[in-house]
C-alpha cells in the first residue's frame, strides 16, 4: 500500500489556472512528476488532465475550488496518492451504502449509526482516505457521480465521483433488492472497477447448505435443515429433545421459536421483545397447525437444540466480528460474550442481552473447569475457519462477517448462524474519540482493494 499522505488546500480562483495544481517541491522529485505539461488526475470515477507546477519548500496540494468542487473535495482532506504512467491518482476514496437518511436533521442524518459514520470520516482522514454515505435514493440515471453525504465542518450533500470501493450496510433486503441498487452496482463494477463488498444479505439455510460441503467444518454445524412440513418436524423432535426454529431471513432474536416436549405435551417459547411467551400444546401435529399460518410468509430453519453453557440459568454466546485486513487476509477483530436477559433466551441486545468479555462470560458459567482455558483460543480458531470457508463457498464478497458461535457444557464450539451486516453497535460501544479497530480494519481493507 502507498505511504504517502498529502494534505489537499482548496484555493479561491483567480490565483492560478482552475487546470492547474500546484505540489510541493521535493513530493514532485521523489515521485517524477513531470511539470508544465499535462498528466491525468484521477479520484474515484473522477479523471481530468492537468498541469502540474512545482511549489519550493511546501509540502501539501494545491487545487483550485472549480475543481475540488467537481471532485468533491475540501481544504484539509488528508489523501494518500501515486503517480504511475502518466496518472496521479488521490484516494482511496471509499463510500458506504446506508438504508435511509434525513436531511432535515443535520446533526443525525442518519439516526443511530450517525456516530458511526463520523467515527469512519475521523478513520478515514488519519489514514488518508475520503469517505461519503449515500442511499438507494440518491441513486439516478448516470454513474458518472452521485449524490452523497460528506462531513466537512458539518454534514452536507455534495456531488461526488463513484468511489474505489463501497461498503455495502444496506439493512433492508428490500432496499438491497431494488433492480435500480443492482443495475448500479453492477455497472460501477464493471465500468470503473469499482470493489463492492458485503454484498449481499446471508440466508441461514444457505450458509449451513454451504459449509456442509466442507469436512473440515461439518463439526461446528448443529443439525440443521429447512422446515417444509409435518413430517420434517416431526424427524427433527424425535431425534432431539429440543428444536428452535430460526426465521432464514431473521435477525436480532427476532421471531426464533423454541420447541421442547414436555411429558405427552409440547411446549412452544416465543422470542418477544417483551419477553418470552410459551404456549403449551396437546401435541406436536397441533403445535405445528398453530405455525401454519406463519409458514405462508416465513421461511423457518429447523435446528437442533444443543446444551449450551448458561450463566445463572440464562443462555450465554458469543459474536465473533471477523474482518480482512490490510493483506486481504481474514483476521478476527473481536470476540464478545452474550450473556441473554432474564426472561429471554436469546441473547441478542435488542431482547435485553448484556455484552461480557469472553473470560468473564466463560469463568462465570457452568462450563468445566478443565476446559475454560482453551474456549477463546476454540472460538477464534472457529470464527476464523467458517470466514474462510464462507469466502470460498459462497460466491460473493464479504469484507466482514459477524460470526454468532457457542460452546456446549463438553466445551465444544457449535456455529449459530453468520450475519454479512454486522452491528456496529453489538460488539463495543462507540467511544468518544476513539476509532475502534473495526473501523480501523475496514479502511484498511479498502485501502488493499483499490491499491492504495
Amino acid at each position: 500500500m502507498s505511504k504517502t499522505k498529502i494534505s489537499i488546500q482548496v484555493t479561491s480562483s483567480g490565483v492560478t489556472q482552475e487546470d492547474v495544481l500546484m505540489i510541493g517541491e521535493s513530493t514532485i522529485k521523489q515521485w517524477k512528476i513531470p511539470t508544465h505539461q499535462y498528466v491525468m488526475l484521477q479520484f474515484g470515477s473522477f479523471k481530468e488532465h492537468v498541469k502540474i507546477v512545482s511549489v519550493p519548500k511546501y509540502n501539501g496540494l494545491r487545487i483550485q475550488t472549480p475543481l475540488a468542487r467537481r471532485m468533491g473535495l475540501f481544504s484539509g482532506a488528508q489523501l494518500r496518492f501515486h503517480f504511475r504512467n502518466g496518472t496521479l491518482r488521490l484516494g482511496p476514496l471509499i463510500s458506504v451504502l446506508v438504508t435511509r437518511d434525513d436531511p432535515d436533521n443535520l446533526e443525525k442524518p442518519f439516526g443511530t449509526i450517525t456516530l458511526f459514520c463520523k467515527e469512519l470520516v475521523d478513520a478515514c482522514r488519519s489514514q488518508g482516505a475520503y469517505v461519503y454515505f449515500f442511499t438507494p435514493e440518491h441513486i439516478g440515471s448516470s454513474t458518472n457521480s452521485i449524490q452523497g453525504w460528506v462531513y466537512h465542518e458539518r454534514w452536507q450533500k455534495v456531488m461526488m465521483p463513484i468511489a474505489d470501493v463501497i461498503n455495502n450496510r444496506l439493512t433492508s433486503r428490500k432496499f438491497e433488492n431494488k433492480p435500480s441498487v443492482q443495475q448500479f452496482l453492477k455497472e460501477v463494477k464493471s465500468r470503473y472497477n469499482t470493489q463492492f463488498f458485503n454484498e449481499k444479505f446471508l440466508d441461514k439455510t444457505e450458509v449451513f447448505d454451504a459449509l456442509r460441503g466442507d469436512p473440515a467444518l461439518q463439526r461446528y454445524l448443529p443439525e440443521s435443515r429447512l422446515l417444509r412440513n409435518y413430517a420434517g418436524l416431526k424427524t427433527m423432535c424425535a431425534k432431539y429433545s429440543t428444536v428452535f426454529l430460526k426465521p432464514v431471513r431473521g435477525s436480532l432474536g427476532k421471531g426464533i421459536i423454541r420447541i421442547s416436549r414436555q411429558g405427552t405435551m409440547y411446549l412452544a417459547q416465543y422470542a418477544t421483545i417483551n419477553g418470552t411467551k410459551k404456549l403449551s400444546y396437546p401435541s406436536l401435529l397441533k403445535l405445528f397447525e398453530s405455525l401454519s399460518g406463519k409458514m405462508k410468509t416465513t421461511k423457518y430453519q429447523m435446528q437442533q437444540g444443543l446444551m449450551l453453557i448458561d450463566n445463572t440459568s440464562r443462555p450465554v454466546d458469543f459474536r465473533a466480528l471477523v474482518q480482512k485486513n490490510a493483506t486481504g487476509k481474514w483476521h478476527v477483530t473481536s470476540i464478545v460474550g452474550r450473556i441473554a436477559g432474564s426472561n429471554h433466551f436469546v441473547s441478542n441486545l435488542a431482547r435485553g442481552g448484556s455484552l461480557s468479555t469472553v473470560k468473564e462470560a466463560v469463568m462465570k458459567s457452568n462450563l468445566p473447569q478443565s476446559v475454560k482455558g482453551e474456549a477463546h483460543l476454540k472460538l477464534h480458531k472457529a470464527a476464523l475457519e467458517i470466514s474462510k470457508g464462507i469466502d470460498t463457498r459462497i460466491p460473493a464478497h464479504f469484507g466482514e462477517l459477524g460470526i454468532d458461535l457457542a460452546l456446549d457444557t463438553s466445551g465444544h464450539v457449535w456455529l449459530l448462524e453468520v450475519n454479512s451486516k454486522p452491528s456496529k453497535n453489538d460488539n463495543t460501544p462507540l467511544r468518544e474519540n476513539k476509532i475502534r479497530p473495526s473501523v480501523k480494519q475496514m479502511i484498511e481493507y479498502s485501502r488493499f482493494l483499490s491499491g492504495f
